[in-house]
This record gives C-alpha cells, sequence and structure tokens, in this order.
C-alpha cells in the first residue's frame, strides 16, 4: 500500500545534485518502505500483457484519428476476438487491454453518449459490442481483462467544456459496470484540440475516485498513476535503475511534460512515498494499429528478448501492441512471431540450475548483505535472475555478482536496483558457485531469489 515516510527527511544525506537514487542514503529504522496493494502485486506478477490498438484507424490506414471518420467504414468481417486471446495467452501474457476508444472517439461499445459508435456501423447490423467478444474471450482464455478509454475525443461536440467531463465519466461508467471485473484502467494524457478547436481540462480526481468506486480492485494507469506509472517512452524500455517507489509531485498529472518528468518515470525514486511500478509499452510492429505495409515489418524474436530483458528484466511489466487486420484478426505473421519469441524464452528459462539449492543468506552490516549458492556442480551459466520480496517493499540500490568454478571468485556483473526482477546476461561461464553481494540499500536488506539458467545455443 501507498504508506507515507516517516520522518523521511531527516533520514537521507544530500551529496551535492546528484539524481535521487545516487543521493538517498536512508537510515532503517527511520523509514517506512511503500508497498504493493494486492492489486499492484498481482498486477507486477503477471509480467507480460498485450495491448490491442483497434478502431476506424484499420481501416483508414492511419495512427491518429480525426474525429470525422464515417462509422460505416468499420466492419471486420471476420473478427474472433478469441483468436486474440488464444494468441496472446501462447505468448505468455496473462493479461490484456483493448482500445475501447481511440482518441478519434469512436466507441468500440453501444452508448448512450454518443451515435459515433459500433451501433452506427455495419458490422453485427449495428447490435455488436466489440468491448463484449473482448472481454468474453480473455476470460474464456483466463486473461484479466484491461481497457483503454481515450480522454481526448476529437468527435464530441462538449470537448473542451466542462460538460465534457460529465460525457467521459458517462462512458467510463458505461465500460466500468457492464463488462465484470477490470484488472487494469488504462489512461493517457493526450490532450489535443476537439471538434471545436478546444483543449479540455481534465477532471482527473473525479476520473480516478470513479474507478475506485466501480472497480475497486483495478489498477489505474498513467505516467501521473495513480498505481502504475509510464516507463517515458514507447520503446518497451524501462530505466535503470528502475524503483517502484516515486514521489508524487514529479508527476502531478497525465501529460504533463520535461526532463524532470521523464527522469521520474525513467527511474522512480527511492525516496518516494508511494508505490507506483513502471509499466513498459511498445508495439510488435511500427505502429500500434495494423497497417498491411508493416506485415513484414514484425519484431524480430531477437529484438523482442532484447525488450524484455530491459522491461521485465528492470523491475517493470511489458504492455506488448498486437493490433488486429481489418477482418478483425490478429495477422498471421504477428501469430507465428508471437509463438518463436514464446519458445524462445522458454528455451531461455527452461531449467534453473538453482531451484533445488539452498541460498545461504548472511547481513554483513545495517545495509549490506552477501548471497551465496552452489551448483553442485560447475555448468555453463548465461542468465542470473535476482528478485526482492517486493511484498515488502523494494530495497537494493547496489549489488556485485561474481562467480566460481572450483578457484578464486570473478566479477561478472554490478547494478543497482533489483525489485521484482532484475535480468543479468552474463559471458558464458562454467560456474559451480555465485555469490551476490548486496553493497548498498535503503532499508535492511532481505533475503533474495536467485534463479540460474545456463547458456542456451
Amino acid at each position: 500500500m501507498n504508506v507515507s515516510r516517516r520522518s523521511f527527511l531527516a533520514s537521507i544525506v544530500i551529496a551535492g545534485a546528484a539524481s535521487p537514487w545516487a543521493r538517498a542514503r536512508v537510515v532503517a529504522s527511520d523509514v517506512v518502505l511503500p508497498r504493493p496493494t494486492p492489486s499492484q502485486l498481482l498486477w507486477q506478477r503477471d509480467e507480460l500483457a498485450m495491448f490491442v490498438h483497434f478502431g476506424v484507424n484499420t481501416y483508414t490506414d492511419r495512427e491518429w484519428g480525426l474525429g470525422n471518420e464515417d462509422p460505416a467504414i468499420f466492419n471486420p468481417t471476420a473478427l474472433d476476438a478469441r483468436q486474440w486471446a488464444r494468441s496472446a495467452r501462447a505468448a505468455g501474457a496473462r493479461a490484456m487491454i483493448l482500445t475501447a476508444k481511440h482518441h478519434d472517439g469512436f466507441c468500440l461499445f453501444p452508448t448512450k453518449t454518443t451515435k459515433h459508435s459500433v451501433e452506427s456501423s455495419p458490422w453485427r447490423g449495428g447490435k455488436g459490442d466489440v468491448v463484449r467478444e473482448f472481454a468474453d474471450a480473455c476470460r474464456a482464455e483466463n486473461l484479466r481483462v484491461g481497457l483503454y478509454c481515450s480522454p481526448w475525443d476529437r468527435n464530441s461536440p462538449t470537448y473542451g467544456g466542462e460538460r465534457y467531463n460529465d460525457f467521459y465519466c458517462d462512458q467510463l461508467t458505461e465500460l466500468l459496470t457492464r463488462y465484470g471485473d477490470i484488472h487494469e484502467m488504462w489512461f493517457d494524457g493526450a490532450n489535443g484540440e476537439g471538434p471545436n478547436g478546444k483543449r479540455q481540462s481534465y477532471d482527473w480526481p473525479r476520473i480516478h475516485a470513479l474507478v475506485r468506486k466501480l472497480q475497486p480492485n483495478a489498477v489505474m494507469f498513467s505516467d501521473a498513476g495513480p498505481d502504475v506509472r509510464w516507463c517515458g517512452n514507447e520503446k518497451g524500455m524501462a530505466g535503470y535503475p528502475n524503483w517502484a517507489s516515486v514521489d508524487p509531485a514529479a508527476v502531478p498529472y497525465p501529460g504533463v511534460d520535461s526532463p524532470a518528468v521523464t527522469n521520474a518515470l525513467l527511474h522512480g525514486d527511492p525516496a518516494g512515498r508511494v508505490w507506483r511500478p513502471a509499466e513498459a509499452d511498445v508495439s510488435i510492429r511500427p505502429g500500434w494499429f495494423h497497417h498491411a505495409a508493416e506485415d513484414d515489418k514484425v519484431k524480430s524474436v531477437d529484438a523482442l528478448n532484447d525488450i524484455w530483458f530491459n522491461s521485465v528484466g528492470h523491475n517493470s511489466k511489458l504492455l506488448l501492441n498486437v493490433p488486429p487486420t481489418r477482418k478483425g484478426l490478429f495477422h498471421a505473421n504477428d501469430v507465428a512471431r508471437l509463438r518463436e519469441w514464446r519458445e524462445s524464452r522458454n528455451a531461455l528459462f527452461a531449467h534453473d540450475l538453482a531451484a533445488d539449492k539452498t541460498v545461504v543468506w548472511r547481513k554483513t552490516g545495517e545495509r549490506s548483505a552477501v548471497a551465496e549458492i552452489d551448483l553442485g556442480k560447475a555448468h555453463p551459466v548465461g542468465i542470473v535472475r535476482l528478485s526482492e520480496d517486493i511484498e515488502r517493499g523494494q530495497r537494493v540500490s547496489k549489488y556485485v555478482l561474481h562467480g566460481a568454478a572450483d578457484g578464486d571468485w570473478k566479477e561478472l556483473t554490478q547494478g543497482e536496483t533489483i525489485g521484482a526482477c532484475k535480468l543479468d546476461r552474463i559471458a558464458s561461464s562454467s560456474l559451480r558457485r555465485l555469490r551476490v553481494t548486496i553493497e548498498d540499500a535503503i532499508s535492511p536488506p532481505l533475503p533474495l531469489r536467485v534463479a540460474v539458467y545456463p547458456t542456451t545455443g
């Protein structure tokens, strides 16, 4: 839960004008660490979710619609949300998020708020509901349901005035009350001009309160949280070091932009008083919506693995977008790449050499400790995964990894934050013993989970 720190300013030493993770030197007895709520913990342990960008942009070949599109163009003749969900599950995702409404204002669900929706399209004779089919398909494949409803609406005549906040909250109410439990409600700070040339002042406190009331177990994403923050880019790359704790004043509302904001999104803050882990979003293609010209530009397995190591492996969750075609299906190239990627990850992480071994843990100081593990015999090691018990907060701020066969220890790598997951790829080495030396932490470090994987390929 988001617990405030007690007498925090008295517990840090400022080392010049360095960045927060370099300057925080927390006296352990003076701090109450922020910790995840059960919903945040469930969200973070998913590691991978799938984004689905679909709508009128799919038919106009645009990324951002204009708001004046004719609903008649929306007609996915073979829409199969179950195919989306099967593909996501096969890729290892545990949740999916659908663009229920993008910036063009076209709603993929029937709504009382506007005629600019599937009800005015020829699809399913105007009786269809993409959100319903999506939610049902997710649950059939044991995936949690997430929805994105763009606050920017280039179609609504109320956009740019106070009535729009009512309009938007009415749409959210429909989404939050019709489709069962919602795992993640996804927002962004997009705030361009509406059809009247005006921009909108969004009532974020009201929006957040509405979600809390109607879906109390949902996590809310935006660059400003309140539960999950953006990683600061759309490359799927979390910053490093990466703290799940943040200073909420650093990003006061969605859409605010400055170098300091970007820094806060990328790295979090060890001195932060709330738990707000990062989500790293990226598309499997160059664009977010399907474009036929990009069918041969699907990211390679190697590129997706690099993204994995720099998102999940940097204490973040990965949100990978896969866009349906005009027929309403994931393209065969995307489906094949997801399958190949899962096979590659399975090969990388199939055999934990440390699975049945004891990690010997000893404290060496108030903010330092050592973890050692003996694999029983030498193995060619290529990846080491470290994990903290984040239910009790995030603590480690500096560590060094050593390995040994039968002789002396040699340094393999070093790092800063660990959190839920830190993946270290090391030069293939024949190792029997590994040692993780925690050189510094913001609170007394707790025993780590250590997984060791052999070199593959």
